[in-house]
């Protein structure tokens, strides 16, 4: 038997390890595909108790002139979305982080189709580099620093959990207005108190979600990392 290895491209095996390859590689797409899909799905629900809370809030402003009555229920209620929200940009989180997953998933497939088949490379817009530069290569995402560039917090708001973070920071910022609003807090009082519930609520949101992003699985560790410049 001749142990002789045959050259890049011409492995004798190569058609039964690409349809094993495709077979895994159309998997995570279709894994990927339902990940969105209930990503936009936990959004759409966010936001339709969000709405319904906004249209129950409104009737009782109309029967109780915002009195009394409307601030209690206001603040139950809002206290409700809150927790609808944080529970969603928590889910939305872990998703994001699955999506990774995948995408390293395939990226690792995409680097043992060019260990088959080298010349097709020059084909290739996506990376077949599992480390993290070569994840958000292929996700689309620009690299660079600043302004809408990877890190920035425009970046971060542009995303679904950065996007809803800063709507439940506004709910947050509604209850303690009407905390102060209930404590018989002159005008300027209530602003500084939503105001200043938005703010924490902003800065918390985004600290928890900068330590999630860094939260990775020992499995994703580089097998095939991005060659050093």
């Amino acid at each position: 038997m001749s142990t002789e290895i045959p050259p890049p491209g011409h492995d004798p095996e190569a058609s039964a390890k690409l349809q094993i390859l495709a077979t895994e590689h159309w998997s995570l797409l279709a894994t990927r595909s339902l990940t969105y899909t209930e990503s936009l799905g936990r959004v759409n629900m966010f936001l339709a108790i969000l709405s319904g809370a906004v249209i129950a809030l409104a009737l009782v402003a109309q029967a109780d002139h915002f009195g009394p009555t409307f601030i209690s229920v206001a603040i139950f209620m809002l206290c409700v979305v809150v927790f609808v929200g944080v529970a969603t940009v928590s889910r939305l989180m872990t998703l994001n982080r699955d999506d990774y997953r995948w995408v390293v998933g395939m990226n690792r497939l995409r680097n043992a189709y060019l260990e088959l088949h080298p010349e097709l490379a020059p084909h290739f817009v996506t990376s077949p580099y599992d480390d993290f530069i070569g994840a958000i290569q292929t996700m689309g995402i620009e690299t660079r620093i600043g302004r809408a560039g990877l890190g920035s917090a425009f970046h971060g708001m542009q995303t679904l959990p950065g996007m809803l973070s800063v709507i439940v920071a506004a709910v947050i910022g509604a209850i303690g207005a009407l905390v102060g609003f209930a404590a018989g807090a002159p005008l300027y009082g209530v602003l500084i108190a939503g105001a200043a519930a938005f703010v924490v609520a902003v800065v918390l949101m985004g600290f928890w979600g900068s330590r999630n992003v860094r939260r990775f699985s020992p499995s994703l560790a580089p097998r095939f990392p991005s060659p050093k410049n």
